[in-house]
């Protein structure tokens, strides 16, 4: 027999934890995908976000997976929230806000056109995931 086989030795007649098993294995990889996207869209991102005077906006991007039990989520996130506002920056940023004057500073739309090919990119791989079956 050769070194390179591989042997499988099954004892579920029904192969329900086996196929458990793959089914599992088969949505890491996909989380793994979910994982590239997140990471591609945080430097979308943070090109993309107008820099102030430090920066941190633009270093404050993350991403996060939520699994629930019919659906996946790709959330992303900005941590720049100063202590006296509810919201983050970058939503200041992309809406507009008033300032300390009052007088109101218009937004720029940033967020949108740098997550738009990110979210394409997602859009294909599905598609290509549902007609590959």
């Amino acid at each position: 027999m050769s070194k390179d086989v591989i042997k499988f030795v099954v004892k579920d007649p029904n192969f329900k934890k086996t196929n458990s098993f793959l089914e599992r294995m088969l949505n890491l990889v996909r989380m793994g995908h979910l994982d590239i996207y997140g990471r591609r869209g945080v430097k979308a991102l943070s090109d993309a976000t107008p820099v102030g005077e430090t920066g941190k906006t633009a270093d404050s991007w993350s991403y996060e997976i939520q699994r629930g039990k019919e659906s996946t989520k790709l959330i992303f996130h900005n941590s720049n929230i100063p202590d006296d506002a509810n919201v983050s920056v970058a939503i200041l940023l992309q809406y507009g806000h008033a300032n300390r004057a009052g007088i109101f500073v218009e937004g720029i739309d940033y967020i949108n056109p740098a997550i738009e090919p990110i979210v394409k990119q997602i859009m294909e791989w599905i598609k290509e995931e549902v007609t590959a079956s």
